[in-house]
């Protein structure tokens, strides 16, 4: 029996051009009326369009953002988030400014960046949310992640410096092909520690969770659930991680994925 089914953003839920296949709303919507809870657990903040997409799978729920440093309940504001060090945050901004690769900073519901301003722009497109340029001590909240936003070919670099106490955990999005998002999590902190923290809320046991996602930054909570299922267009880890695979995602994987739920 599946009591919980958690869902990635981009390229599990979104797709390619940018919108929800009409038949995954439908589909969700037939989960929830059989009582079944419906998580967002998304790499994204909880602002912009990944919180009204949490609000319109379960707006009294709780859901996962920002690779697993946000944990929060929509209808009451009760957060579960991970604060990152000042002095880690100290290292990355130094780094930003000596690198000029695009860094942003993010806490519970706000964001500020560094570096790249058109990549930036593109970026706060793709989250749905108004683009401004402020300093990075205007942030309001505390630090829960950080984000580089570098292109394809350097990635493999990136993810091989050094990051002292934290997490970095890649991810990509169909809208923004060309740009990979290394999200960095205070260490420990991921995707599967937010499963495990909503089931816990739920009072949901690990096997009767669904997991659906498509990039590496899922198979860590793909391997801890009971159902793990890979979108057709996942990376290989997020294969390796489910122990089934639905269509892509411009094909109908997810509500695939939904209606499985409803058949178990």
């Amino acid at each position: 029996m599946i009591r919980l089914v958690c869902i990635d953003v981009d390229g599990t839920l979104v797709g390619s051009a940018g919108a929800v296949d009409p038949a995954v709303w439908r589909a969700a919507a037939r989960v929830r009326s059989a009582g079944i809870r419906l998580a967002i657990c998304s790499g994204r903040p909880a602002f912009g369009l990944a919180r009204e997409y949490a609000g319109r799978l379960d707006g009294a729920g709780w859901h996962s953002f920002q690779n697993g440093a946000s944990v929060l309940h929509l209808a009451s504001g009760r957060s579960r988030s991970a604060r990152m060090g000042e002095e880690i945050v100290a290292m990355l901004v130094a780094r930003a400014r000596a690198t000029g690769r695009l860094l942003e900073l993010y806490a519970d519901d706000d964001y500020v960046f560094h570096g790249d301003e058109a990549l930036a722009r593109s970026h706060a497109a793709l989250l749905g949310v108004p683009f401004a340029t402020r300093p990075l001590d205007a942030l309001a909240g505390p630090v829960v992640r950080a984000q580089w936003l570098v292109p394809r070919a350097e990635s493999a670099a990136v993810i091989g410096e050094p990051h002292p106490g934290l997490q970095v955990s890649p991810s990509t999005s169909p809208l923004m092909p060309d740009t990979h998002f290394l999200n960095l999590t205070p260490a420990g902190v991921d995707k599967s520690t937010a499963v495990r923290a909503i089931a816990g809320e739920y009072g949901v046991s690990l096997e009767e969770v669904m997991f659906v996602g498509d990039g590496a930054n899922d198979a860590a909570a793909m391997r801890l659930v009971g159902h793990p299922v890979a979108m057709g267009n996942a990376d290989a880890e997020a294969r390796e991680a489910a122990r089934c695979t639905v269509a892509h995602v411009d094909e109908g994987g997810l509500a695939q994925a939904l209606e499985m739920v409803l058949a178990s």
